[in-house]
C-alpha cells in the first residue's frame, strides 16, 4: 500500500513535453516499451494514443485470437468444414460493429506506419481491413452492415497499392511496383462499375493518387531503345532529315532481327 503523499503520479505531462499537438498534421514515433517491444504512439490534442506495432493495435487478444476478425475467419471456416456449407454463418449488427471498432485501430496504426515510411507494414494493416470489409459484405445480416464501410474500399485498395509500391520502388523493382498500382486501379474501376459510379472514376481521389504515382513510376522505369529509336526516326522524318531517318531504320532493323534470332 502506498503512503499518503507518495503516491506516484500518472501525470502524461512528462512524456508530452516538448511534443505538442499539431492541427492538421498526423504526428508519429515509435518507441521502446516497458516490455522491450516497439510501439507507436500517434499525438491527438488530448494527449497520444499507443499502440503495438505487431498483433492487434491495443494488445489484446479476443477469444485467445490475434483479432476479432481472425476470430470471425475461424469460425466461418470451421462452419464450412462442419456444414460443408457457409450459408449458415452470419455476422450480427453487434458483431459487425465490434468489427469496424477493431477496424479503426488498424486504420490508426497503418496511417502512423505509412507516415514512419514503414510500408510492409500498411501493407499488412490495409490487407487485413480489406478482408473486414469482405466478410461484413458477405455475411452480414442487415444491408447497412453489408454496405456501411464499402464507401473506404477505394481509400483502402489505394493506401495498399501505394505501401506495396514503395516496398519494390526501394527493392528497385519498378515494373512490378507500376503493375500493382495499375492493378489497384483497375480494382476500383471494377468497384464504382459495380455500382454504377463509372463516371465518377477519374474524379475518385484514390485514382487521381494512383494515376501520379503511375506517372512517378513511369519516368523510373528504364527507357526502351527500340522505343527511343522509333521515336527519334518518327522526329527525324518529320523533320525531313531522311539521312539521319534511314541509319536510324537500320538500327531498328538491325535490333529486331537479332531479337527474332535469338528467340
Amino acid at each position: 500500500m502506498q503512503q499518503e503523499g507518495k503516491l506516484s503520479s500518472k501525470d502524461i505531462s512528462p512524456v508530452l513535453k516538448g511534443w505538442d499537438y499539431e492541427p492538421g498534421t498526423i504526428s508519429v514515433r515509435k518507441i521502446s516499451g516497458v516490455d522491450g517491444l516497439d510501439k507507436l504512439q500517434m499525438r491527438v490534442d488530448l494527449g497520444l494514443l499507443q499502440m503495438e506495432v505487431h498483433g492487434r493495435p491495443d494488445g489484446q487478444r479476443p477469444h485467445g485470437c490475434e483479432s476479432l476478425l481472425e476470430y470471425y475467419e475461424n469460425l466461418l471456416s470451421e462452419d464450412r468444414k462442419a456444414n460443408g456449407t457457409e450459408l449458415g454463418f452470419h455476422l450480427t449488427p453487434t458483431q459487425c460493429q465490434s468489427l469496424r471498432d477493431e477496424a479503426y485501430m488498424y486504420y490508426q496504426r497503418y496511417v502512423s506506419l505509412f507516415v514512419l515510411e514503414e510500408f510492409a507494414g500498411v501493407v499488412r494493416d490495409t490487407a487485413r481491413n480489406l478482408r473486414v470489409l469482405d466478410i461484413c459484405h458477405r455475411y452480414a445480416v442487415e444491408e447497412n452492415d453489408r454496405m456501411v464501410l464499402e464507401q473506404y474500399r477505394p481509400y483502402l485498395t489505394m493506401m495498399n497499392a501505394r505501401a506495396a509500391a514503395s516496398v519494390l520502388t526501394a527493392a528497385g523493382n519498378y515494373v512490378d511496383a507500376l503493375k500493382t498500382v495499375r492493378d489497384a486501379m483497375r480494382k476500383i474501376k471494377r468497384f464504382l462499375t459495380r455500382y454504377g459510379q463509372a463516371d465518377a472514376y477519374a474524379k475518385t481521389d484514390a485514382v487521381k493518387v494512383l494515376k501520379r504515382l503511375a506517372r512517378e513510376l513511369r519516368a523510373k522505369l528504364p527507357v526502351d531503345p527500340l522505343e527511343q529509336l522509333q521515336s527519334q526516326l518518327q522526329k527525324a522524318i518529320r523533320a525531313e532529315h531522311y539521312e539521319e531517318a534511314a541509319k536510324l531504320r537500320d538500327e531498328i532493323n538491325r535490333i529486331t532481327t537479332t531479337a527474332e534470332s535469338s528467340e
